[in-house]
């Protein structure tokens, strides 16, 4: 992982087209972990999918994000790119995480990621 900067993707599929250096997971429980473990460090940026294969969604990295606000503990994130193909589902994560003062940007469509061997 490159030492100047630190990201998280959470995708079930895609990767960084530029093979970009990063942390992936590849489902909601992969994603909490990752940030459990990046709990008290920074992130520089984090790429949030909304659907993450059969009925997993990022809604549980999400309520993370949000109860950590809650706390008044909000994650150190520099900014958070929402690149969900679901227009609706990227709305959503941002409208809940610009509420808890997160910086969020909506990527759809971004090709900084993409199927790497092609769509499943």
């Amino acid at each position: 992982m490159d030492a100047r900067r630190t990201i998280v993707l959470i995708d079930d599929l895609r990767s960084f087209a530029d093979g970009r250096s990063a942390e992936v997971a590849r489902t909601s429980a992969g994603g909490v972990d990752l940030l459990d473990r990046y709990r008290d460090r920074r992130l520089d940026e984090q790429w949030l999918d909304h659907d993450l294969g059969g009925d997993d969604t990022i809604w549980p990295v999400v309520e993370v994000l949000e109860r950590a606000a809650f706390d008044e503990r909000p994650f150190d994130v520099g900014v958070i790119n929402v690149h969900s193909a679901n227009p609706g589902g990227a709305a959503k994560i941002a409208q809940v995480l610009r509420h808890w003062g997160y910086r969020v940007r909506v990527a759809s469509g971004s090709t900084d990621v993409g199927y790497l061997d092609g769509p499943a």
